[in-house]
């Protein structure tokens, strides 16, 4: 083979750079068109371009990538194409402050532009982030959700939806963010432990517990348990509610708990979503006290206008000053927050859109979808079994994609608009045609739609959906994290089922967060971020995606360390080091001559390499076929590391360097196929150094190539056993060497092997020394030669007398020594007295003799090794 020079160090920023400028990214463009290989596409996750592709995005990234390029050298037609999930409350608080402007202080389409403007300089970035790790991504098939190609698409989903009885339109309660002014879905709120006070409050006939007390002016009922006798006489009873003196009635409910507080409760529209329930179920009247920006409306009388803190304060104040407040406890209580500003969330009722929730549809849809880990799915289920209410599709903002809605003014009709004008914002344009009552006025919907409504047809826009391509539905695999199983899954499997009455994938792989160097969750104010531009500058992408592969299982959090990534960059080196040496043993080996080559020339222990290569063969293809990456990394490595490195490459360098012309080529044809079959394996987890590896077989990207397919005559259980045996020897003489301070290579006189019939030429070669099979069984005479004293017994023994009797032990002669301790006693003069001992006062160091000859014996797994020195 040709060679380039291969430089001793690998230096791992000057690869990455060259091969970055060199790829031809078409490589990893999926065919639409006609191909008889198996499509294979990705539901790949579209980010928040936030200009920070985070490391906790890098992580499922590599993830994806290792899929990916695996899939494609297993002969499948993959897409892996990349979107951006751009619409959302996040972008435009960020314009707001950018711009010192709230939405509402610019025109709506200024602030629209503000927000595209914002999103593109992010996407940029964070693309630039994507390419310097690596990942082979399908760039022909990238999608923006702010775009109107794409939000086309979630504008036709919503319009049949809408035709086809899914979504609707109704005046309900919602989660809402007063900061965020919209509402959010229950799948956004987000759960904090919080400490709160339990009031209790006089009322005229009974006493109430309530953390809520500024709602009393929104109370329309009180509740007690129908089998609690303290309030029995009571039920059906009208109560005055105490400072804003409206009339409820006492009403009966087993979901009442008697325990808690005072037993009786306040029904207010609306402090939580048990109060809901009961609004619904008894058809009480509704009360809003609170607006849309977190005031106190009319409904609260003279606290009015006031924040709900304040009026907390104030009514708690005004309720201590009639005597109707008689005490207070503190409360742990979990608060529901904003998703995304960590604002305490209220429940109000206004008119918003929902899409209507198909609970068993989606649990049988689950079932028929592979999850990765299987656990995984109980997240769905649970989450899918707990949901009360339909999704609230609709927010109160700008920049999402418009709800293609008008309301008539006349009439008040509702007019939804057809496919055919679509993609359309009904804020700037009217609709196309009259209402059906001959009006041609109309309102427009200035709601948009929950940027969940474009991320969940993402499965239905990769596999062509209402492109000009066939439709491909399901996708293959859809992978992401834990944390929004509960949404993007959920709403993904929801619409797939709405909109093509098909499961949105085959398979659904789950990958964990990551957790800063301390154990706990990433966040700037912890101080423990860790970006991947930074571990990439100091060590490499394929140092990164390597702690990607080996930091967890699939599902499993996976915590970022340095030492990881130093451990990473360190095998880097050493597997430069194996490529660097096998190769400067290949330059008159050429590719044509491993397809020829002669397989009855292999000696044992390039059998045993051979089986060892086709068994990982084995093992690295099944694990990744259940997306087991850490798994499959680590037993490259250590097949690498261990066996090649520490064993093989030691016990052939005497034929690589010898004058065995037919011994050298076998270990030539090893060499060759092993680290091109390594460069094979490595090359969805490190694909700068594989590409480099590889470069130097032939012309061609190794990520063009075909993963290598396991050889089954090679693999042979006899063929591993002999090596092993051959492998042992090797390991103990050289070990035997160390220590007695030989270097490596010295000859020793001789070496003879017993009860093992093996090649005796590598351990010959990698010992430097003479190598026999002897027949039969060796005959030893031990001779005794030194007496050692065990001075852990004579030392407590005989105190400051201890020396005396060592010195005069070891003047003893070892022979007659081994035979007094045979008899059962030792006897020893010191200073002109006789002193006995037992035997286990000493140890006799024997000599091995054999035919005369002074030997060491090694016991290698019944094979007896005797060394002549």
């Amino acid at each position: 083979m040709t060679e380039s020079e291969i430089p001793k160090e690998y230096n791992a920023n000057e690869v990455e750079k060259k091969w970055m400028e060199k790829w031809n990214l078409s490589m990893y463009h999926f065919n639409w068109g006609e191909d008889t290989r198996p499509q294979y596409i990705i539901d790949t996750p579209p980010p928040y371009p936030t200009g920070n592709f985070h490391i906790g995005n890098a992580l499922n990234w590599c993830y994806i990538d290792f899929v990916a390029r695996y899939k494609r050298m297993r002969g499948y037609n993959v897409m892996f194409p990349q979107g951006w999930d751009c619409h959302g409350l996040p972008t435009e608080v960020k314009v707001e402050e950018i711009h010192g402007i709230t939405k509402n202080q610019v025109p709506r389409a200024e602030f629209r532009r503000m927000c595209r403007e914002l999103t593109a300089g992010n996407i940029d970035k964070m693309r630039q982030t994507m390419l310097r790790l690596g990942f082979s991504v399908d760039w022909s098939n990238e999608f923006v959700t702010m775009e109107p190609s794409y939000f086309v698409k979630t504008q036709k989903s919503f319009v049949r939806m809408y035709n086809d009885g899914h979504i609707y339109h109704e005046d309900h309660p919602v989660n809402w963010c007063p900061r965020c002014e919209t509402a959010i879905a229950f799948a956004e709120v987000e759960y904090d432990e919080g400490k709160t006070k339990l009031n209790f409050v006089h009322f005229d006939k009974v006493n109430i517990a309530t953390t809520r007390p500024e709602l009393m002016a929104a109370c329309v009922a009180v509740a007690v348990n129908p089998k609690d006798e303290r309030y029995s006489q009571y039920i059906g009873k009208e109560i005055i509610v105490p400072i804003f003196g409206q009339k409820v009635t006492l009403i009966a409910d087993e979901a009442v708990e008697p325990e808690f507080g005072t037993g009786a409760v306040m029904i207010c529209t609306f402090g939580d979503k048990q109060d809901v329930r009961w609004w619904v179920k008894y058809g009480l009247p509704l009360v809003k006290a609170i607006d849309k920006q977190g005031k106190m409306t009319k409904a609260a009388g003279k606290y009015e206008g006031m924040s709900i803190p304040e009026c907390r304060q104030a009514v708690i104040s005004d309720l201590k000053a009639a005597g109707f407040l008689y005490d207070q406890k503190p409360l742990d209580q979990n608060v529901g927050l904003c998703w995304r500003c960590d604002t305490p969330i209220e429940i109000l009722s206004e008119p918003q859109w929902f899409v209507k929730i198909n609970h068993e549809g989606i649990l049988k849809a689950a079932d028929e979808i592979n999850w990765y880990p299987e656990y995984m799915k109980v997240r769905l289920q649970n989450w899918t079994g707990t949901m009360e209410w339909d999704w609230c599709i609709s927010r109160q903002r700008i920049f999402a994609t418009p709800i293609p809605i008008w309301y008539c003014k006349k009439c008040g009709e509702v007019m939804i608009a057809e496919e055919s004008w679509l993609p359309i914002d009904p804020n700037e344009n009217a609709p196309k045609k009259a209402c059906a009552c001959g009006s041609t006025e109309f309102e427009p919907e200035t709601d948009v739609l929950d940027t969940w409504m474009d991320s969940s047809i993402t499965a239905l826009h990769v596999s062509g959906w209402e492109s000009e391509h066939d439709l491909r539905l399901p996708a293959q695999i859809r992978p992401q994290g834990h944390d929004i199983i509960r949404t993007w899954a959920f709403y993904t499997i929801l619409r797939s089922l709405a909109l093509e009455g098909k499961r949105p994938w085959d398979s659904i792989v789950i990958n964990g967060m990551v957790l800063g160097p301390d154990g706990h969750k990433m966040s700037k104010s912890l101080g423990n971020v860790i970006s991947p531009e930074e571990v990439t500058t100091q060590y490499s992408a394929d140092a990164f995606r390597q702690w990607g592969a080996v930091g967890g299982s699939t599902g499993s959090d996976v915590m970022f360390r340095w030492k990881d990534v130093v451990s990473a960059s360190r095998f880097l080196q050493k597997m430069w080091s194996i490529y660097r040496f096998s190769m400067s043993h290949l330059k008159d080996f050429e590719p044509a001559d491993a397809d020829n080559f002669p397989m009855d020339s292999l000696d044992t222990i390039d059998r045993w390499l051979l089986s060892k290569l086709n068994k990982l063969i084995e093992t690295t293809t099944k694990e990744l076929d259940g997306y087991q990456f850490d798994s499959t990394f680590k037993a490259i490595r250590g097949f690498a590391w261990e066996i090649l490195a520490d064993n093989y490459l030691e016990l052939v360098k005497g034929r690589l360097y010898g004058e065995d012309k037919e011994g050298r080529r076998a270990a030539q044809y090893v060499l060759y196929t092993t680290t091109r079959t390594l460069s094979l394996l490595l090359a969805p987890f490190i694909p700068f150094f594989a590409e480099e590896m590889y470069s130097r077989f032939d012309g061609e990207s190794v990520h063009t190539q075909a993963w290598p397919a396991v050889n089954e005559s090679l693999i042979s259980e006899e063929a591993e056993a002999a090596g092993e045996m051959i492998k042992d020897i090797t390991g103990d003489v050289r070990r035997y060497k160390s220590d007695l301070g030989m270097a490596l290579n010295a000859p020793l006189k001789k070496i003879e092997i017993y009860n093992s019939k093996i090649d005796t030429g590598d351990i010959a070669g990698a010992t430097n020394s003479e190598v026999e099979l002897m027949e039969g069984a060796p005959s030893f005479e031990y001779v005794p030669v030194e007496v050692k004293p065990n001075m852990g017994l004579l030392g407590p023994r005989f105190r400051k007398d201890a020396g005396a009797v060592i010195k005069a032990l070891k003047a003893e002669d070892p022979a007659a020594v081994e035979a007094q301790a045979a008899s059962g006693k030792i006897t020893v003069t010191v200073n002109g007295e006789k002193i006995e001992l037992e035997p286990e006062a000493v140890e006799i160091r024997k000599e091995v003799i054999s035919g005369g000859r002074e030997v060491d014996v090694l016991d290698v797994k019944g094979a007896v090794v005797v060394i002549v020195r």
